[in-house]
């Protein structure tokens, strides 16, 4: 039955988890075995990896619909913010399959019965006002620069990005504070959800060892980081659909990183 703990684990105790220090062929072996898990039975997962590239599509379409084009990139930029929640269901996957359970896709849904759901629903509320927080400076950012008006179209709104000293100063600043909102996601979440999973440690615990795992291994940490920077842009190229394959990839290799950079002290 799922409690209300989220400060701490379910037996109120905050257990700090054990890192370890781990290397860059680390982090590519997590990213192959991730691979190897959405190989194994990637029509079991057809309906989750189908919510990103519909889920980006309707983002796009709606803000140009609305006259919000300049949130077209900040929206599909802090979608990857999201990323780590979303991808719930696929570490829940990976986690079965490396202890040799049944991997139906059915069981991605099982989630929702997790003792630590209300600590999983925390970190995910915290992610989603991070993603508000984003877009209302994104917005303020280019209101500032260009003012209040939006563009009247595609066109004018990219000549305007592209030949102006404002539009550079735009990219350049969003690019900066993109970044540090994507770094505070990184260092706080890059093993948490995988942790409250399997773990029932609480919000806050997991969200420490994520950033005490990032501390321990900036290097190995900060090239997941590109990695998962890369690969989502390249997802996004053709209309998203690449993000079919790239997030369910990812989401599963989040898993693995997870189980190099945390000692396992149940065994």
């Amino acid at each position: 039955m799922t409690t209300f703990h989220v400060m701490a684990g379910s037996d109120d105790m905050a257990e700090r988890p054990a890192i370890r220090r781990i290397t860059l062929s680390d982090v590519r072996d997590a990213l192959a075995l991730g691979f190897e898990d959405f190989r194994a039975k990637p029509s079991h997962y057809v309906f989750l990896s189908l919510i990103y590239p519909i889920c980006g599509v309707v983002l796009v379409t709606w803000s140009s619909g609305a006259n919000l084009l300049p949130l077209i990139f900040p929206l599909i930029a802090g979608f990857a913010l999201l990323g780590p929640f979303f991808a719930l269901g696929l570490y829940e996957i990976s986690r079965r399959r490396e202890l040799g359970m049944d991997t139906s896709w059915r069981h991605a849904l099982e989630v929702r019965h997790s003792p630590a759901l209300p600590s999983i629903l925390a970190v995910g509320a915290l992610l989603f006002v991070l993603f508000v927080a984003w877009l209302v400076f994104a917005q303020m950012l280019y209101t500032n620069l260009f003012g209040p008006e939006p563009p009247q179209s595609l066109g004018l709104f990219m000549a305007s990005i592209f030949s102006s000293e404002n539009g550079l100063l735009l990219m350049l600043a969003g690019n900066a504070i993109g970044f540090c909102f994507a770094l505070v996601v990184l260092a706080t979440t890059v093993i948490a959800f995988p942790l409250m999973l399997d773990r029932d440690v609480g919000a806050v615990v997991a969200m420490e060892t994520s950033l005490r795992a990032t501390l321990m291994n900036p290097m190995p940490i900060a090239a997941w980081g590109l990695i998962v920077a890369a690969l989502l842009i390249v997802g996004t190229i053709p209309l998203f659909v690449g993000l079919a394959v790239i997030m369910p990839i990812l989401g599963h290799a989040t898993w693995h990183l997870y189980r190099k950079l945390v000692v396992d002290e149940r065994t």
